[in-house]
């Protein structure tokens, strides 16, 4: 299986967190075909994702972001834009895309759903997006068979 993730540069401490869970549950699942890439922030991810895609050097892509509201729209636009953004992508490639996200109202929220140790570190988004992933591979390796 290979598998890119790609994650946000923005929200580092977070995204950090969503990747280095990625990356552990890559390796418990023994997937050793893994690209990572950098994106500026949640917006820019879906046209990467989509391209990785379309490359045909993927089974997957996985997308580890971060939005924290603030005082403005902004929040809504950029969590919009990164949802529809790569449903659009993954239902226009075949490829599993998974949404690895996370979109909240608080530091506090974000920090908690990116742990990588401790009581939290099982709800890791990266780790749910991962997994999710790799299941969509293989139900669509089912079908196409």
């Amino acid at each position: 299986m290979r598998i890119a993730v790609v994650t946000s540069r923005f929200n580092e401490e977070v995204t950090g967190g969503l990747r280095e869970g990625a990356k552990t549950t890559l390796a418990e699942l023994n997937i050793k075909e893994v690209t990572y890439l950098d994106a500026p922030g949640a917006f820019e991810i879906p046209l990467i994702a989509q391209t990785l895609a379309k490359s045909g050097k993927f089974d997957g892509v996985i997308c580890l972001g971060c939005v924290i509201k603030g005082d403005t729209a902004h929040f809504e636009f950029i969590s919009l834009g990164a949802t529809m953004g790569i449903q659009q992508a993954s239902l226009a490639t075949g490829v599993p895309i998974t949404f690895g996200i996370i979109t909240t109202y608080t530091d506090e929220q974000a920090i908690a759903r990116s742990r990588t140790t401790g009581d939290l570190a099982s709800h890791n988004k990266g780790r749910e997006a991962t997994l999710a992933c790799v299941e969509a591979i293989e139900i669509l390796r089912k079908i196409r068979a």
